[in-house]
């Protein structure tokens, strides 16, 4: 596997390797991307002024504390390009693009380990990894692919540690939306002039084809200085649109959220009654181990799961799988059945 693939397959009929909403893009979203379609004859707003209002009233900050993007991927290279570490702190395994960013940007990376003896849970023992000579941290909250949640102890420790120590704090929650209670959870409850919030609509909306993200900056300078780095017009009018309209689907958001929870106690009790060794999750995908080439078997079956060999600090016999509808979730459990019986 190349080090930096990602999930998300088109030759197969399910995909499960790609962690998006199950339950699609909403018709309300559809419809604004159908309607902006004329749009697309003119330039979008480079400022992204109306989505940037929208989603700061969301974030319950100013709008010169928002940035939109190509993406979350696009704002995490606009953000280290602009700080510029010089060492960097990165927990393993953790989302491959954080270390490609940074290495393109010639910064030294230091990796936390998190252990599966331990469930993949951060402990307090990463505040020792932020030495004096550390100037960035990012990590992911949930992480991927573990799915776990920042414990909020130690997430609160963290946001004040960075700020006395002038260390940027690169937070990623663009699986947030997908957890219970998620406004007790996220670092935005936290936040400083060091810490900044990595957020998407590709995962809840269903719509990583439309590329956007945006990120929340305790510093509006910061936020400046990212927002005027990389391309002009970084988001289209699609986009814009889009973004607009999603920021209302707040029962939509609710529904997922009930069910993402229902089918991964039904896909975590599954994979341990068949036997494999599954790592408890707080996000809308799960990671287990199986001795065996599972992704390899399941493609003859048109089903793609995650082959998490290429995450650093993980190897051969990881997976991660995205969790789906009950009727998908139903089907994958009688093909792994299937895999076992022969």
């Amino acid at each position: 596997m190349k080090k930096y693939e990602h999930g998300g397959r088109s030759d197969v009929k399910y995909d499960f390797s790609a962690n998006i909403n199950p339950l699609g893009i909403p018709p309300n979203i559809k419809q604004a991307i159908i309607n902006s379609i004329d749009s697309a004859q003119k330039y979008p707003d480079p400022e992204c002024r109306e989505l940037t209002e929208k989603i700061a009233l969301k974030e319950h900050t100013k709008a010169e504390n928002i940035v939109c993007g190509n993406g979350a991927a696009d704002l995490i290279y606009r953000i280290v390009s602009v700080i510029k570490p010089h060492n960097a702190v990165i927990c393993s395994p953790t989302f491959s693009e954080y270390e490609k960013a940074l290495f393109e940007n010639k910064c030294c990376i230091r990796k936390f380990p998190l252990c599966p003896e331990k469930d993949f849970l951060c402990d307090d023992a990463i505040t020792e990894a932020l030495t004096s000579d550390t100037d960035m941290l990012i990590m992911c909250n949930p992480n991927n692919p573990t799915g776990k949640v920042i414990p909020t102890d130690l997430l609160e420790k963290i946001c004040s540690i960075c700020e006395k120590n002038n260390i940027f704090f690169l937070c990623d929650e663009c699986f947030m939306d997908f957890v219970k209670d998620s406004d007790q959870l996220t670092a935005g409850r936290f936040i400083n002039n060091r810490v900044i919030i990595l957020k998407a609509f590709t995962k809840i909306y269903a719509m990583p084809g439309i590329r956007l993200g945006y990120a929340v900056f305790g510093s509006s300078s910061l936020g400046e200085d990212v927002r005027r780095r990389g391309q002009f017009w970084a988001v289209s009018s699609i986009a814009q649109a889009a973004g607009i309209v999603a920021l209302q689907e707040k029962d939509f958001v609710n529904k997922t959220i009930e069910l993402i929870g229902n089918e991964r106690r039904f896909l975590t009790e599954s994979l341990s009654k068949l036997g494999f060794r599954v790592f408890g999750s707080d996000a809308n995908f799960i990671l287990f181990y199986c001795e065996f080439a599972l992704d390899k078997i399941l493609t003859k079956k048109s089903i793609a799961i995650r082959n998490c060999e290429n995450f650093d600090g993980l190897g051969k016999g990881y997976f991660r799988i995205a969790v789906r509808s009950h009727e998908e979730n139903l089907m994958f459990t009688k093909a792994l059945k299937e895999c076992i019986n022969g």
